[in-house]
């Protein structure tokens, strides 16, 4: 299993995303799941790419080439794919993929994020995403989107695909149950508006 994790390329000013993005590396290791991410050796990258390496896990890194050629790429990967654009390194993370997993970050981050979990209401991957929300980092956007369904823009069935997390084990335990949304452009019935919960 691999799980592709997208997160800043900065560690943020509280030292707690440092330290969730540490964590969640070393879980990935210890639990035999491989990390699939943008390759780089700054921020949250890093930091989760380094706790994976030194606890023995596989660590894959996609990095579009201009951004290799300025030096960032990691050096002590498993696997370091250079790619010719950021768009062929989003679908090659994705390809790699079995699940998401949105750690903290910035500009980057929500466009991976939001890229990905269109594909899933589109139908084009089936695949769990998480938004890992250690210190509550990602509250504004749960609110967000809670706005974007009270205003009929995104389904509530979409909403719920999503999940919230704390760790990898929550992760782990959301994924044995996984059940794809309906894809939006269906005539199946949308499931109750429920709310956005907690995996």
């Amino acid at each position: 299993m691999r799980i592709t994790a997208f997160m800043g390329s900065a560690t943020g000013h509280d030292p707690v995303h440092l330290q969730t993005a540490t964590t969640f590396g070393r879980d990935l290791a210890a639990a035999g799941i491989g990390l699939v991410y943008g390759g780089g050796r700054v921020g949250l990258m890093g930091a989760v790419a380094d706790a994976v390496v030194a606890g023995g896990g596989e660590a894959v890194g996609v990095i579009p080439r201009h951004l290799a050629d300025k030096e960032i790429a990691h050096p002590g990967l498993t696997i370091l794919e250079v790619v010719e654009s950021m768009h062929a390194r989003k679908q090659r993370m994705a390809e790699l993929a079995d699940a998401f997993v949105v750690l903290p970050g910035g500009a980057g981050t929500l466009d991976e994020f939001f890229e990905i979990w269109t594909w899933q209401q589109l139908g084009l991957h089936d695949k769990p995403v998480f938004l890992l929300d250690a210190g509550g980092f990602w509250q504004p956007l749960v609110a967000l989107v809670e706005h974007l369904v009270d205003a009929g823009f995104v389904a509530a069935e979409q909403r719920d695909a999503l999940r919230i997390v704390d760790d990898l084990d929550a992760v782990r335990a959301a994924m044995s149950t996984w059940v794809p949304p309906t894809p939006k452009w269906t005539s199946a019935p949308t499931a109750p508006d429920v709310g956005l919960e907690r995996a």
